[in-house]
């Protein structure tokens, strides 16, 4: 047996065509065809199919379906289970699955973004950041916070010497941006290799500091705005954010607007040699025009439409000012609404999610992944969910 994908034709009308484009662009679902010897096995097949609560028809020997991409890999494990001598069948799946694997080389690691999210957490080492500002200059709570974020989760850390929060902030020299962000880089680099470093900088001189340090990712809020800046990237391997911003400006269409941006900003980098592989996507929440309006909740409803750029994108709400807009909440309070609106992100594509409360964040990831794929398989089910 083997499982092909079907394209999106235009056999279709014109809205029908739309509607199955943009279930397999921004919804992420796969369309695809299961083809069985016999009429008989076909039927087997399809009532196999059922058990994933998907859209199936069966056509004579032809087994045809849609399925949501993060499903995949639950559908291949019960393949293997079901028809493991089966060769072909598995290896078409296999081949699907690498087709549609979205990565992010960075550095020393790769992550599998269609296998696992990235739990990122924030540590800022500056006096004056919205939310953590002055809690962790010391090199004793420095330690102490690296450690807690490591053991609760955190796939990478990022080290913050400079804030950029909404309302105006007091830029510092290079030099004294490095010098607070110096102990921490090293702290991780000494003591936990398991996870990736990250860099929140726009500076170039801070960048290359960074990177002779030995950083994974540099998270850059200026979108590597600079020939110089994609000159120096282009000699490294480390990971790249690249964030939108709309501090200066509105749109008509913000969605098409930032679809755009990073279509052209994603042009620039790979015109500058530079593998896309290493790069992820940040919607800017919270640095509109004005802060902390409407247009935040327009783009956590909307990161979905980004999904065509494959490309993984980060979801960086954590503690933002949207809590105290909506609910008069102090920065101290958010964890919850902050939590909620990860989840809704998080289901329409987010798997980098940038926070400040690891634990709490990989709880509603494990939470959120067990239940999208938990399905009922009568024979299996006393075994514990897949990880």
């Amino acid at each position: 047996m083997k499982v092909t994908e079907n394209l999106v034709t235009k056999d279709h009308s014109k809205l029908v065509s739309a509607i199955l484009a943009d279930q397999v662009n921004r919804h992420q679902q796969l369309l695809l065809t299961w083809d069985c010897p016999d009429v008989e096995m076909a039927g087997m097949v399809e009532q196999f199919i059922r058990h994933f609560d998907i859209p199936v028809a069966c056509v004579e020997k032809r087994v045809e379906f849609s399925l949501p991409l993060l499903s995949l890999k639950e559908l291949i494990a019960r393949v293997k289970e079901r028809w493991n001598k089966d060769q072909e069948l598995i290896s078409s799946l296999d081949q699907i699955y690498h087709r549609h694997q979205i990565t992010w080389r960075a550095g020393r690691f790769t992550f599998d973004l269609t296998a696992h999210p990235v739990i990122y957490g924030i540590l800022n080492v500056t006096p004056d950041s919205f939310y953590d500002g002055g809690k962790f200059q010391s090199h004793s709570a420095m330690a102490s916070q690296i450690d807690k974020m490591v053991a609760a989760g955190a796939n990478v850390i990022e080290v913050g010497g400079q804030t950029t929060k909404p309302g105006g902030f007091k830029e510092v020299d290079p030099e004294e941006e490095i010098s607070r962000i110096m102990p921490a880089i090293q702290l991780l680099r000494e003591n936990y290799p398991q996870v990736a470093i990250a860099v929140d900088t726009y500076k170039l001189p801070v960048m290359a500091a960074a990177i002779k340090a030995g950083v994974d990712i540099i998270n850059d809020v200026q979108a590597f705005n600079s020939k110089q800046k994609l000159i120096l990237m282009a000699k490294a391997n480390v990971g790249m954010v690249t964030m939108h911003s709309s501090r200066t400006h509105d749109y008509d269409n913000l969605t098409v607007a930032m679809q755009k941006f990073f279509e052209h900003n994603l042009g620039t980098i790979a015109a500058a040699g530079i593998d896309l592989e290493r790069v992820i996507l940040d919607q800017g929440i919270g640095y509109a025009k004005v802060a902390d309006g409407y247009q935040d909740y327009a783009m956590m409803r909307n990161i979905d439409q980004l999904n065509y750029l494959h490309r993984p994108i980060m979801v960086a709400i954590s503690r933002k000012g949207f809590g105290q807009k909506l609910f008069n909440l102090a920065k101290e309070d958010r964890l919850g609404v902050t939590l909620i609106a990860e989840t809704a992100m998080y289901l329409r594509g987010g798997r980098v999610l940038r926070v400040h409360d690891v634990e709490e964040t990989s709880q509603l990831v494990k939470m959120i992944d067990t239940i999208e794929n938990s399905y009922w398989f009568r024979s299996t089910n006393s075994q514990s969910p897949r990880q």
